[in-house]
Parts: C-alpha cells; sequence; structure tokens
C-alpha cells in the first residue's frame, strides 16, 4: 500500500501565487525522484470549530488561508529515498531558507501515513 506525506499550511492571501510557483517547482523535483502524486488544496469551505479546526489547527491569522497538501509514495522506503534525494538538490537551496518561504514553516503541520484505503 502507498504512503502519504501530509501538511497543513498558513499562506497569507497576499503571497498565495508566489506559494503555488513554489509549490509547482517542487512538485517537478518530487516527481522526479519518485512520488506519484503531488497535491495542493486551498481552502474553500473550512470553518473555525469549537475545539478544532484546519484554522484553529495552524493558528490562521487574518488575512491567510489554510493550505491541505499531500505527496503520495509507493512505500515509506520510497518515501525517504525521495526525500533524501529532494533535501540534497541544488533547486531546493532557495526555497529552504526560512527568508525565502511564503508562510510562516513554524505553523506548518505536517506527517507521514501510511495508506489504509485508497480507491
Amino acid at each position: 500500500m502507498a504512503y502519504v506525506d501530509g501538511f497543513v499550511i498558513p499562506v497569507p492571501k497576499d503571497k498565495l501565487e508566489a506559494y503555488l510557483d513554489m509549490s509547482r517547482q517542487c512538485a517537478a523535483i518530487w516527481r522526479e525522484f519518485g512520488a506519484t502524486e503531488f497535491r495542493e488544496c486551498v481552502a474553500d469551505d473550512v470553518k473555525p470549530g469549537k475545539l478544532t479546526s484546519f484554522p484553529q489547527s495552524v493558528n490562521l491569522e487574518e488575512g491567510e488561508v489554510v493550505i491541505f497538501s499531500w505527496i503520495v509514495y509507493p512505500s515509506r522506503a520510497k518515501r525517504d529515498e525521495v526525500n533524501d534525494k529532494v533535501m540534497q538538490d541544488p533547486r531546493m537551496a532557495e526555497f529552504m531558507k526560512p527568508e525565502n518561504m511564503p508562510f510562516d514553516g513554524k505553523r506548518m503541520i505536517y506527517g507521514g501515513f501510511e495508506m489504509m484505503v485508497d480507491m
């Protein structure tokens, strides 16, 4: 079964295009090294909750939007291999500098998940 890295990211609305441009470039690199899918979704219908919600999870601030994204790999081993190659790729160097990120990386939520249902 496949393996998925998932992300929830707060992005300032005025930096959304810069984020999506960065994402498209990163997607090409991840796919080149073996990721099978690279998805970025912009929140359209997410409301603050009473206990939990996507906006609360990233401490969403005025003028920001939630991004929900994921990258799919054939396996966790392949994910580890792909991520090692991506992080060493010189094309990623500028994106990895905090001052160049079009979002607050400290409020990004991410993790790896073993896919259990795929229909």
